[in-house]
């Protein structure tokens, strides 16, 4: 079967429909389950994987497998090993299958967003350790874009959001980092480079006297250590001979304040400016890190059609 014969794809609104496709010069009609299945296996590395992710027995998934690669006349995946792998035609079937059902998401959330809502939705996914002002901003700029919108966001680690933003379950992403060579489809946007601040409660303030040296052997409450600005800090006090005892880590920076107000430990933080921060009596500054800061980039995914809103905040946002 040449793949590049399938003409026409009609998308129903549930996985209880089918859609036709029409193969060489004969008509066959595949049902919407088995090709969603098929999918699932493939994204999850084999059947048993996916029978947990969808909550069907395995039999069951295998049957429709095996009649989805009758009805297309070629085997979709060899096994070895235990294993299942894609064939030649199940990559290109999975390359396929992968833009049915992104392109039925992204139809079903524009018809609603469109036609349902006098609000166009907009989520924003972002980092846990993205400064909370920083996606405050982000937020108003979008209220302020002249549409009116309904604004969702989402936290969660840097891999999922990106799952998600390509997927079009999210329509920006607010990270710390940039998308990798092989994301070729996510646009990204540097909108900030922010210097990176100790800052403690106000009994560490005798260590702004002799600042950063002042810092070795001090507890720290750090980001974790698949942050990329955590890598960052250890580089630099490992340059600056500078030992740091580690008492606490997590990736929110909520929570990192919270435990600085309670004394803990001192708190490496990314800031939009040190005037918010200066704000709070319960945090002191104790110094700046030459060198250290941390770029945060807005990040959007191609798509056939596009939310207005997170079009425009992509063209348009710049912080202050």
């Amino acid at each position: 079967m040449e793949w590049s014969k399938v003409l026409t794809v009609f998308l129903p609104f549930s996985l209880r429909g089918i859609m036709s496709v029409k193969l060489g010069d004969q008509p066959q009609w595949l049902n919407y389950h088995h090709l969603y299945y098929f999918y699932v296996i493939a994204r999850e590395g084999g059947i048993a994987k996916a029978s947990l992710k969808l909550g069907v027995g395995q039999p069951t998934l295998s049957t429709q497998l095996k009649q989805l690669e009758e009805s297309v006349g070629q085997p979709l995946f060899e096994r070895q090993k235990q294993r299942l792998y894609l064939t030649e035609s199940g990559r290109i079937a999975f390359e396929y299958a992968e833009e049915v059902f992104r392109l039925g998401s992204e139809m079903v959330e524009a018809i609603h967003d469109r036609l349902e809502n006098k609000r166009i939705h907009v989520q924003i996914g972002a980092l846990d350790s993205v400064p909370k002002d920083l996606i405050r901003e982000i937020v108003l700029k979008t209220y302020g874009l002249g549409q009116q919108c309904a604004v969702t966001i989402l936290e969660g680690k840097g891999d999922e959001l990106l799952r998600e933003l390509l997927a079009h379950q999210i329509d920006v992403v607010v990270s710390n980092y940039p998308p990798n060579a092989a994301q070729s489809s996510i646009y990204a946007k540097s909108i900030a480079k922010l210097d990176v601040v100790v800052y403690a409660s106000p009994k560490f303030a005798h260590l702004r006297e002799g600042f950063p040296e002042s810092l070795d052997g001090q507890p720290f409450v750090l980001p974790t250590l698949h942050s990329r600005l955590r890598g960052d800090l250890d580089h630099y006090f490992k340059v600056n001979g500078i030992r740091v005892d580690v008492v606490a880590e997590t990736q929110d920076t909520s929570i990192q304040k919270l435990l600085g107000r309670s004394g803990v430990g001192l708190l490496p933080l990314s800031e939009i400016s040190s005037e918010k921060m200066a704000e709070e009596p319960s945090l002191i500054q104790l110094g700046k890190l030459k060198n250290v800061n941390e770029e945060i980039w807005l990040m959007s995914a191609a798509r056939k059609i596009e939310n207005p809103v997170a079009a425009s905040l992509m063209k348009t946002f710049e912080l202050n």
